[in-house]
């Protein structure tokens, strides 16, 4: 009797209609959002926040703009590195340009400019889709980190071509540069993840989202029904580009610290990311979370366990990794193809009907 409804009534539409219906849910949301909070940065260290919660944050926010476009529109997409660059140097720039603009409002800039850069290269989305539209996605990802690359203006003609992002401040604490405390950068980037799955979730529930998933389910009979197939795949590559962008520049600003176009946006973050949303689950906010803490950590974990544990070579181990990790994903794809999401909503719902399940 851990999981259960009874006693929870609904009088309104709206409470009919709210993110978490069930109480339970809801007080775990804000228990865990609270622990979040106001536990983890009194514990905190350097190594929780370089290698476990500021990279989970990042990657979810990259995973949650990917699965607006992919798993809510069904617009198939390799260019999420690309567009993470154009986050990343967008970020640099206002921050050398503008270096009185507070940080919040130069990742959102940063975003910004990525959604406009976004809406450019989905208006193939418009004529083609399927792989057609994926090659001319990852045609963007070689084309945006070549322009980086090769025009000096990005990287304010740097000799060593590299990027590399100054000290900031938000209420008087360094949020980037080598002084960064870590509890602070970790709130920066929870605050931002957080604030934007909440947005995530009630677009995707909203008149936007429908039209979003009428377009990915069937286009024509979208477009018959009254859907514009113009303003949903535009909107969606807007809105996912805005917060591909925003994990750029987070990715860059707040967790690298300094990046080089080629090394940093390659293609093997676009496939990443893609990964991410598989394994997490397609057209779920929860899903991208997860995808992303799996993604993430799953090599951490590996690499503590072979090297730090058994002793065994760092090289060997990196090789091993790779192994593994593709074992796994190919295992989730076989046993739940809709991924951990949808695992974690068949648990609830057996929560739900015990003792009587069926």
């Amino acid at each position: 009797m851990f999981y259960r409804e009874s006693g929870d009534f609904k009088t309104t539409y709206n409470k009919d209609q709210q993110i978490f219906p069930i109480a339970l849910d809801r007080w775990f949301v804000i228990l865990f959002c609270a622990f979040a909070f106001l536990v983890v940065p009194f514990i905190i260290n350097d190594y929780w926040e370089k290698s476990v919660l500021v990279p989970v944050l990042v990657w979810s926010m990259a995973a949650l703009g990917l699965n607006i476009l992919v798993g809510y529109c069904g617009q198939l997409s390799l260019g999420t590195g690309g567009f993470m660059a154009v986050g990343a140097y967008a970020c640099y720039k206002l921050m050398t340009a503008f270096p009185e603009l507070n940080m919040f409002l130069v990742v959102l800039l940063s975003g910004g400019i990525t959604a406009a850069v976004g809406m450019i290269f989905g208006l193939p989305s418009l004529k083609i889709k399927g792989f057609y539209l994926a090659v001319a996605t990852l045609a963007s990802q070689f084309f945006l980190v070549w322009l980086f690359n090769k025009v000096p203006w990005f990287y304010n003609y740097s000799a060593s071509g590299m990027i590399i992002s100054p000290e900031r401040f938000v209420f008087g604490i360094a949020i980037t540069g080598p002084n960064s405390p870590p509890w602070a950068t970790y709130l920066f980037c929870l605050t931002i993840a957080v604030v934007f799955a909440v947005i995530a979730k009630n677009l995707t529930r909203g008149r936007i989202g429908r039209s979003w998933m009428a377009i990915r389910d069937m286009d024509i009979a979208a477009e018959i029904i009254g859907v514009p197939p113009l303003n949903a795949k535009l909107s969606a590559f807007a809105v996912s580009s805005f917060y591909i962008g925003i994990a750029g520049a987070l990715f860059f600003s707040v967790y690298l610290g300094a990046a080089e176009p080629t090394e940093a946006f390659g293609i093997d973050k676009s496939f990443l990311v893609l990964f991410m949303i598989i394994i997490g689950g397609l057209g779920s906010i929860f899903g991208s979370f997860i995808g992303a803490a799996f993604m993430t950590l799953m090599p951490v974990l590996f690499k503590n366990i072979m090297v730090g544990g058994l002793g065994w070579p760092t090289d060997l181990v990196a090789h091993l990794i790779l192994i593994l990790i593709g074992g796994l994903i190919m295992f989730f794809l076989i046993v739940e193809p809709h991924g951990l999401a949808q695992l974690w909503r068949i648990a609830k719902e057996k929560l739900r009907l015990w003792p009587f399940p069926h």
